[in-house]
C-alpha cells in the first residue's frame, strides 16, 4: 500500500513539473505535424529539423544563461554573423587554417560578449538598450567588411562541422549537446552557477553575501558571446559561405525558446533543459509552416507572437499564484 502511494505521489510530482508539461506540448506538436503532413517524418526533413534546432539551441542556451542572471542580449545574432564573416575572411582572404580560424572566431565572440558585459556592468546600463545599440555596431562592421555580399570559397575541410554527422547525429546538434552539458554543469553543479541564480533572485542580496555581481555577469556575457561565435561558424560550415545575414532571427527565437522553457525574464528561475525543449517547439512550429506551405515570412510573426503569449502566460500564472497565496493567508 505504501509503495503504491509512493508511486502515485511520484507520478503526480512529475506531472506538476514544468519541464514535463513543456515536453508534453512538444510531443503533441510532433504528433500533430506527423498526422497532418506525410513529409514531417521523412528522414531528410528530420535531419533539416534537427540541424535548425541545433543552431537555435546553441543561441538559446546562451540567452537563457543571461536570463538566469536577469539580463538579456539582442546582439547575439550579429555577434554570430560577424564572427562567421571574419572567419570566412581569415580562411579565404588570409589563408589561415580553417580550424585555427574557427578557434580565433570563438575568441572573438568571447571578446565581443565581454565588451557587452563591461559596458553594461561598469556603466550600470540597461542590457536591453545596450545590446540593441551593439546590434547596430556589430551589424555595421559586418556590412563594412562584406559590403553586403557573401564570402564564398570556404575550404571544404571545414564542411564536416556543418554538414557532417557523428553517430547519426548532425555535427551542429552534437555541438549543441556539448554546450548543453557545459551550461547544465555550470548552472546546476558549481558555485558559479549558484551565484548566477542568486544574482537573478536579487542582485542586492547577492552583493551583501559577497558575490562579485559585475564580474559574474561579465563572465556570463563572455561565455555567451563565444557560444554565438560557435553557432555562426557552424552555420558558415553548413552553408559553405559566410553570409552577413546569418543569425538575423536568432535573438528573438532564443528569447521565445527560453521563456517557453520556463525561464523568468526577471531572473533566477529556469533549467537549461527547458530552453532546449522550448527550442524544439519553435523549430517544429517553423517546420510546420514550411510543410503546410504557409509563407515563410510568417515565421518572424509567429516567433514574436509566441514570445508575447509565453510572457503573458507567465504573468497570468504569477498573478494566479499570488492570489492563491493571499487567500491562503486570509483563511489562515
Amino acid at each position: 500500500m505504501e509503495e503504491s502511494t509512493r508511486r502515485v505521489s511520484w507520478f503526480i510530482k512529475i506531472l506538476k513539473n514544468k519541464l514535463t508539461n513543456i515536453a508534453i506540448v512538444l510531443i503533441v506538436m510532433i504528433v500533430i505535424a506527423s498526422v497532418f503532413s506525410p513529409f514531417f517524418l521523412d528522414p531528410f526533413n528530420l535531419q533539416s529539423l534537427i540541424r535548425d534546432t541545433a543552431f537555435m539551441g546553441i543561441i538559446a542556451l546562451g540567452q537563457c544563461s543571461l536570463l538566469l542572471i536577469g539580463e538579456i542580449d539582442l546582439s547575439l545574432g550579429k555577434i554570430a554573423s560577424l564572427c562567421g564573416v571574419v572567419g570566412g575572411m581569415l580562411m579565404v582572404t588570409v589563408g589561415i587554417n580553417s580550424y585555427l580560424a574557427f578557434a580565433i572566431c570563438i575568441a572573438l565572440g568571447g571578446l565581443l560578449g565581454c565588451i557587452n558585459g563591461l559596458i553594461i556592468t561598469r556603466l550600470n546600463l540597461n542590457s536591453l538598450v545596450v545590446t540593441i545599440g551593439m546590434t547596430g555596431v556589430y551589424g555595421g562592421v559586418n556590412l563594412v567588411l562584406t559590403r553586403g555580399r557573401a564570402i564564398t570559397g570556404i575550404p571544404e575541410n571545414i564542411y564536416f562541422l556543418g554538414q557532417g554527422a557523428f553517430l547519426g547525429l548532425p555535427m551542429p546538434f552534437v555541438a549543441m549537446l556539448i554546450i548543453f552539458v557545459i551550461v547544465l554543469f555550470i548552472t546546476r553543479y558549481t558555485h558559479f552557477g549558484r551565484f548566477m541564480y542568486a544574482i537573478g533572485d536579487s542582485k542586492e542580496a547577492a552583493q551583501i553575501i559577497g558575490i562579485k555581481v559585475k564580474r559574474t555577469k561579465t563572465i556570463v556575457y563572455t561565455l555567451v558571446g563565444a557560444f554565438s561565435a560557435i553557432a555562426g561558424m557552424l552555420m558558415v560550415a553548413r552553408l559553405g559561405t559566410a553570409q552577413p545575414s546569418i543569425g538575423d532571427h536568432w535573438p528573438l527565437n532564443s528569447i521565445a525558446s527560453s521563456v517557453i522553457g520556463g525561464f523568468a525574464l526577471t531572473g533566477g528561475i529556469g533549467n537549461p533543459l527547458g530552453a532546449l525543449l522550448g527550442t524544439g517547439i519553435i523549430a517544429v512550429i517553423q517546420n510546420m509552416i514550411v510543410l503546410f506551405r504557409v509563407s515563410p515570412y510568417w515565421q518572424t510573426a509567429v516567433s514574436g507572437a509566441v514570445v508575447v503569449l509565453a510572457i503573458s502566460f507567465e504573468s497570468i500564472s504569477n498573478m494566479i499564484a499570488a492570489k492563491k497565496r493571499v487567500k491562503a493567508r486570509v483563511s489562515a
